[in-house]
């Protein structure tokens, strides 16, 4: 049956993946912690973060490939995971294409699709063969059913790939990177085929590092760091309006310098000189590194007077995305703007920070008060 008919056949169903208190474990590393979401009928879902942190890891437990250790995940209210479920139909409703295409060697383009409908499905030959064609042609390779996959390019063995998961009938797609092992010229030929399928109201979830594709095809985007979706929405808010600090360091291409102070007698010129070398990495003009210097030390200053800190943990971030780099200063002790509550002798460090730093503010942050502000 040709996709479009398939897909407006279910337009009355309410497919749902609901995951709960999901979590995965290999050995004492924790890579999910505490997932928690529900995938309705038709969205695309993108699954955006930095690298090692779960996102390969939750799409390979949906579906059970990596057994999860704790949590449940319901397909249209059935329990994949309780005792009697019958995971293997369950499992057929979510297709899954990976970074490295898995064909056959030894089969055709064609083969590769009819194989899996006359064998696990039951379908007749002739019927998998005009199927697998029709398919074939949805991804722009008809002319290759009978090419075998050395004979084919990268975004071609994909396309096929794509093809081979959409001749089980899947309900949802699972796609795992699926252009990361591609040649940068390949790449926009396996993401067209994604934008259609996401058109003709395929559910589908994908791990991308892709982000102007993300923005483009998602219903929402599920941000994920340290093995948490730490913040989820949709594309206009986590690409333009990011909620959280993290969201916007990724979005915004952040690199940052991390710094911890101990005392007042912390090694100055070590830091002057790790922040010398952060801006000289990153090609920030000779001025704005001075002025981070000049700043970093005037503010220590003023948090370092007054009763022995317990920690002062400093931050410089520079944003590829708007080229600007941010200073951040978080410190224990009671609520209260540092700069508004120190006992200072005079008004000069005040001076030099305000001659220096722009868009300077305050909030409490886990307990710790927080100065942030944009080096000039």
């Amino acid at each position: 049956m040709p996709l479009r008919l398939f897909l407006a056949n279910r337009q009355g169903e309410i497919s749902m993946i609901r995951v709960e208190h999901l979590s995965k474990r290999f050995g004492n590393l924790e890579v999910l912690k505490d997932i928690n979401v529900e995938i309705d009928q038709g969205e695309v879902i993108s699954i955006i973060g930095p690298s090692g942190t779960g996102k390969s890891t939750f799409l390979r437990c949906l579906n059970l490939l990596d057994q999860p250790s704790g949590g449940h995940i319901e397909i249209d209210g059935q329990d994949i995971l309780a005792p009697g479920a019958k995971v293997p139909a369950l499992r057929r409703r979510m297709g899954m294409v990976f970074q490295s295409f898995n064909l056959f060697p030894h089969l055709t383009a064609l083969e590769n699709l009819t194989i899996g409908p006359v064998r696990l499905l039951g379908k007749p030959a002739a019927e998998a063969v005009s199927s697998g064609m029709e398919l074939l042609r949805m991804v722009g390779l008809a002319e290759k059913a009978h090419s075998f996959p050395e004979e084919l390019s990268g975004g071609q063995k994909q396309r096929v790939a794509i093809a081979r998961c959409l001749s089980m009938g899947p309900e949802i797609i699972l796609f795992d990177e699926p252009t990361s092992a591609l040649d940068p010229t390949m790449v926009s030929e396996v993401l067209a085929v994604i934008r259609r399928l996401a058109k003709q109201g395929m559910t589908m979830a994908i791990v991308t590092h892709e982000m102007e594709f993300a923005r483009d095809v998602s219903t929402r985007v599920f941000y994920m760091d340290e093995g948490l979706i730490y913040e989820q929405g949709p594309p206009a808010q986590i690409f333009d309006n990011p909620q959280r600090e993290r969201t916007r360091d990724f979005i915004g291409k952040v690199r940052s310098l991390a710094w911890r102070v101990e005392s007042a007698d912390y090694d100055l010129y070590a830091l002057v000189g790790r922040i010398e070398g952060f801006c000289e990495k990153h090609l920030i003009p000779h001025r704005t590194a001075h002025a981070a210097q000049l700043l970093s030390e005037e503010l220590l200053g003023i948090l370092l007077t007054g009763p022995a800190p317990h920690g002062i943990d400093l931050v410089l971030a520079y944003s590829e995305k708007h080229r600007s780099l941010e200073l951040r200063l978080d410190s224990a002790g009671p609520p209260g703007d540092p700069l508004e509550t120190a006992d200072l002798p005079d008004d000069l460090a005040l001076a030099i920070i305000r001659n220096y730093a722009e868009d300077i503010a305050y909030e409490r942050v886990d307990d710790r008060n927080r100065l942030r502000m944009r080096v000039k």
